[in-house]
C-alpha cells in the first residue's frame, strides 16, 4: 500500500507543468519529456516543431486558459520517428445482395517528444494558428560558370 501512495505523490510532482494543445485536429495533454503519437507531420527525424495552438497552460502556481488560444505560449517538440499504427479491418456487407468488401487501414503516425513548454508574456504570435516546422538547412555552394 505504501508503494502506491509514494508513486502517486511522485506523479503529482511531475504534473506541475503541462499544457493542452491542438494539433492534427485533436487536443493533446502535453507534459515535458514524454512521447506522443500524433498524425503524420511533414518533418524529418530530429526536426524541431513549435506548436502555438495552446489552449490551456498550467505551471506551479497558476492556470492560464486561452480565448481560444494563449498568446505567446509555445510547445517545442522534437520528431523522434515516423511509424504506422496497428491495422484495423473495415468490412462492409449488403445482406441478400452478395456484396462484400473487406479493407484494411494503418494510420501514419509521427512520434514526437516534448522538449519544453513556455509562455512569453510580451511575445506576439508570428504564425496564423498553424504548426510551424523549423528546419536547419545548409546553404548551397554557388556554381561558377567559366
Amino acid at each position: 500500500m505504501t508503494n502506491s501512495k509514494t508513486s502517486s505523490s511522485n506523479s503529482l510532482k511531475s504534473n506541475e507543468l503541462y499544457a493542452i494543445a491542438e494539433t492534427s485536429g485533436q487536443q493533446f495533454w502535453f507534459e515535458v519529456d514524454r512521447y506522443y503519437d500524433i498524425d503524420r507531420l511533414n518533418a524529418k527525424e530530429k526536426d524541431k516543431i513549435i506548436l502555438e495552438k495552446v489552449l490551456l497552460l498550467k505551471d506551479k502556481d497558476s492556470i492560464t486558459i486561452g480565448k481560444p488560444y494563449i498568446k505567446g505560449a509555445k510547445i517545442e517538440l522534437e520528431v523522434v520517428s515516423h511509424k504506422r499504427d496497428k491495422k484495423i479491418i473495415v468490412y462492409k456487407m449488403r445482406p441478400k445482395k452478395k456484396t462484400r468488401r473487406k479493407m484494411g487501414h494503418r494510420q501514419e503516425l509521427t512520434r514526437v517528444m516534448v522538449k519544453s513548454i513556455s509562455i512569453g508574456k510580451g511575445l506576439t504570435k508570428t504564425s496564423s494558428n498553424k504548426e510551424t516546422v523549423k528546419k536547419v538547412t545548409k546553404p548551397k555552394p554557388e556554381k561558377s560558370t567559366n
